[in-house]
């Protein structure tokens, strides 16, 4: 998966980056976790590809570390938002202090996790927040895998995992986390036709 961001990381930061735009459900849910959050507190955006999420977050005052994979996105989003610090790292092992981040943000990122790596994914989150640090968690609904070979004219190997909104509250739950808030969407026009999920959770104390 790694070596699939590198080959579309400069494409995909011209197709997708400008997406908040269109997304006012998306930047809703950002402000309030960022209302919620102790000011000055760092906010880490996990699987942040090439960065423009990580960017809209320190745009509004927050200390923004974004985290990937994928070294070729990590340097896209370091070229492209100096503003913000970029980390190359795996959701299953974050280069970051236990209770570093006053927030975090994963964003259809836990969508390219195996099934068994979900849980020790959300102790990872856990690990890196602050008490009462909340987490705001996007994913593609259904129960099916998606292999993709081409990607926008590239070769490339990933799969992305659609997810049960049931189940993923749960594995929170069971990782510590209190599920606040609970969000179902379809797509927007600009988007792939799937419905999409949101979970606010808050690390227990």
């Amino acid at each position: 998966m790694r070596q699939s961001y590198d080959t579309v990381a400069e494409e995909y930061r011209s197709r997708i980056g400008g997406e908040l735009a269109h997304k006012p459900l998306d930047r809703g849910l950002l402000t309030a976790l960022l209302e919620q959050t102790e000011p000055g507190a760092p906010v880490a955006d996990l699987g942040c590809g090439p960065g423009h999420v990580t960017a809209w977050l320190a745009e509004r005052g927050a200390p923004a570390v974004g985290i990937d994979l994928s070294p070729g996105m990590v340097a896209v989003a370091r070229r492209a938002y100096p503003e913000a610090e970029f980390r190359e790292g795996d959701l299953l092992h974050l280069p970051a202090a236990d209770a570093e981040f006053g927030a975090a943000v994963a964003l259809y990122s836990i969508i390219h996790l195996a099934p068994e790596e979900l849980r020790p994914a959300f102790e990872e989150m856990r690990r890196v927040l602050r008490p009462s640090g909340l987490l705001l968690v996007a994913f593609h609904l259904g129960s099916h895998v998606l292999h993709h070979t081409e990607w926008w004219g590239h070769e490339v190997d990933v799969d992305f995992h659609f997810l049960d909104m049931a189940a993923v509250s749960a594995l929170l739950r069971d990782t510590g986390f209190a599920v606040e808030a609970t969000l179902e969407r379809t797509h927007h026009a600009e988007e792939a036709e799937t419905r999409r999920g949101y979970l606010l959770a808050r690390r227990a104390a």
